[in-house]
């Protein structure tokens, strides 16, 4: 599994880049990226490390300038055009998964171990699953965590993937649950 979290513009970017590496990949949802997006990336990125993947077109590179002002030490992962190109479409999601797999190697990923620190059950104890308020919960804990609002999947991947410790898990809960957001 690749250690760094892979960010990409969009849904479909994200399959393509799944379908070619073992990694955690998140998408900035084009240019129109927030400033709690950024903190949150911030935060990964001190943990994780990040590479960032755009489209090999002008928002590509603008949102990669934008992202790389953000985050110190950020590596970096091209596709040339001709190789995320169809039918006059570019994007990183046309590239073929061996085009993708030897842009991020270029970026020299560091590899590790899957990590599974948290389970479902941690999901059901902590009622970030399965509750009413459930969602409201997975939200508040992943701002305070920096790690963003996910479903219920989305969001145990995150924290196993996200280096997040047990112990700023609860500290997180603690915090939560006082209504210290």
């Amino acid at each position: 599994m690749i250690k760094e979290i892979i960010v990409v513009e969009g849904r479909d970017d994200i399959q393509a880049v799944k379908r070619a590496v073992d990694a955690e990949v998140i998408a900035t949802g084009g240019y129109g990226f927030n400033r709690e997006f950024l903190e949150n990336l911030k935060v990964i990125s001190e943990k994780r490390g990040v590479i960032i993947l755009t489209d090999p077109d002008f928002a590509g590179d603008k949102i990669r300038r934008e992202i790389s002002k953000k985050l110190k030490n950020c590596k970096h992962a091209f596709l040339p055009k001709g190789k995320a190109m169809k039918n006059g479409d570019i994007g990183v999601e046309n590239a073929n998964s061996e085009d993708i797999l030897e842009a991020i190697n270029k970026a020299r990923p560091i590899v590790t171990e899957k990590r599974i620190e948290f389970t479902q059950r941690d999901m059901i104890q902590y009622e970030l699953t399965g509750e009413e308020n459930a969602r409201e919960r997975r939200e508040t804990l992943g701002k305070i965590l920096g790690i963003g609002y996910g479903n219920t999947k989305q969001f145990l991947n995150r924290l196993n993937n996200y280096g997040v410790t047990r112990k700023e898990f609860l500290n997180a809960l603690e915090r939560m649950n006082r209504g210290n957001e």
